[in-house]
């Protein structure tokens, strides 16, 4: 299946941080998820340094602007530490379930997203402590986002996943 027969618009790739499988959150955070879109897939991975940096090269070279070293704390979060990876399908994905998470700050979030129910820290502990946060969750903001990421954490070989079909969950607008 060809990236330009995808409808990346209905597609969201969902990565459960460490710091939420330590906590032992998975199921709990990942309920949540259903709520609003279909878990297609979800696996547990060892996050190898290269899929860490391509996942967040939109910071990776800023540590000066964000006062840490950031790929060593990019190592220490991820780098041999167990990450859930999970594939997420409905309409408008990438858009509702960023909604969903809340805030990059679990401090700034609403109770009823995922990072204001089940966050303890803040970017304000954060910085002060000279590390990144920790806010559990991450998803695809966009579609295009969405197709980087399948590409970052599924890979090639999984592209058979893109097409289940799609059965609605009953109640469900997705």
């Amino acid at each position: 299946m060809s990236s330009s027969a995808i409808d990346w618009d209905m597609w969201t790739v969902v990565l459960l941080k460490p710091d939420c499988l330590r906590r032992g959150l998975a199921d709990e955070v990942l309920d949540v998820v259903r709520l609003h879109l279909d878990i297609v897939d979800r696996r547990t991975v060892l996050p190898a340094e290269a899929q860490i940096f391509a996942h967040y090269d939109d910071i990776l070279h800023r540590s000066t602007a964000l006062g840490r070293d950031v790929p060593a704390e990019l190592r220490r979060i991820y780098v041999g530490q167990p990450a859930g990876i999970a594939l997420a399908h409905g309409i408008q994905a990438a858009l509702r379930l960023r909604v969903v998470l809340g805030p990059t700050d679990p401090a700034a979030a609403p109770p009823g997203t995922i990072r204001g129910r089940f966050g303890t820290d803040s970017l304000a502990a954060a910085m002060r402590d000279g590390r990144l946060i920790d806010n559990l969750i991450h998803s695809s903001d966009t579609a295009d986002a969405a197709a980087r990421d399948f590409d970052i954490w599924y890979g090639p070989q999984h592209r058979h996943l893109l097409g289940r079909p799609h059965v609605p969950t009953p109640g469900r607008t997705s």
